[in-house]
């Protein structure tokens, strides 16, 4: 029996290869959520960006007891089963009136990883609405093989290349997921996806977390890291990453900078150029 999802929300998420909305914070620890965050930043004086994006529950406690909260993993294990790491955790900030963007492309072009059943869950921790440039997804996309992607570079692509999907993608058939704080979207990490640009008056702030089965196998990178969040891991195929006793532990923020090091040489394989940070 799932734990938490319906198994109509099951059955879409295996067909069409997302689900939307799914409910997993109240309002109080949401709140909380963006305090931290935004006290972190007023503290270093200028918004979370570059490594800081990447590998965050290695920096911020707060992520990490996220990432690991019942209720998420509880979604996560209804589509991936009871053992399952975390390969990454990102910051996802559009700035009010921001022309920040998400170019259409697929996850799993670039991230070196040899599973088909990542999955993505994206957790607003304020309004991701039209207005403010909510996720849009290309129902059935990750069926089939993965689609050609180009490297554009544009400065307010928030993807590490500006990576984008050479061929056409048909508007008229993709979806907008739009979610109010302390919601999430789950999706596959095949799945085509896309965002446009905030033009509302707050910031549309999301965390994602990148949870996959602990027989995954990096493939691109010589080391890479990931959370065991639940369950076993048998294989052995990842570093395990350190659990911060609170935010910016030494240790775990010692082992962030090889562990962003890392995924910032998967992202960037073959590429004609590098961007100064993530």
């Amino acid at each position: 029996m799932p734990k938490l999802l319906s198994e109509a929300a099951i059955s879409q998420y295996i067909e069409d290869g997302y689900f939307f909305p799914v409910k997993l914070l109240d309002a109080e620890r949401v709140a909380s959520c963006r305090k931290s965050m935004e006290n972190f930043e007023a503290s270093q004086g200028r918004p979370i960006a570059g490594a800081q994006r990447n590998k965050c529950h290695l920096l911020f406690k707060w992520v990490d007891d996220l990432m690991r909260d019942s209720t998420i993993l509880d979604a996560a294990e209804d589509l991936l089963g009871p053992d399952i790491l975390c390969w990454n955790t990102l910051f996802w900030v559009k700035e009010a009136k921001s022309q920040n963007f998400v170019s259409w492309h697929q996850d799993l072009r670039y991230w070196g990883l040899d599973t088909n059943d990542l999955v993505t869950v994206w957790l607003a921790l304020s309004p991701a609405t039209l207005e403010s440039g909510c996720m849009s997804v290309l129902p059935g996309s990750h069926k089939g093989d993965l689609m050609p992607h180009k490297d554009e570079y544009k400065p307010d692509n928030l993807l590490t290349r500006g990576q984008e999907i050479s061929v056409e993608v048909d508007e008229a058939k993709t979806v907008a997921m739009p979610l109010q704080p302390g919601q999430a979207s789950m999706h596959n990490g095949r799945l085509a996806h896309a965002s446009g640009p905030n033009n509302s008056t707050d910031r549309r702030i999301g965390v994602s977390f990148h949870y996959m089965p602990t027989c995954t196998k990096q493939v691109v990178g010589a080391w890479d890291s990931a959370a065991l969040v639940r369950g076993e891991d048998k294989f052995g195929n990842f570093a395990l990453t350190p659990r911060p006793a609170e935010d910016l532990d030494p240790a775990a923020v010692e082992f962030h900078e090889r562990a962003a090091n890392a995924v910032r040489e998967v992202l960037f394989k073959d590429a004609k150029k590098v961007r100064p940070t993530l």
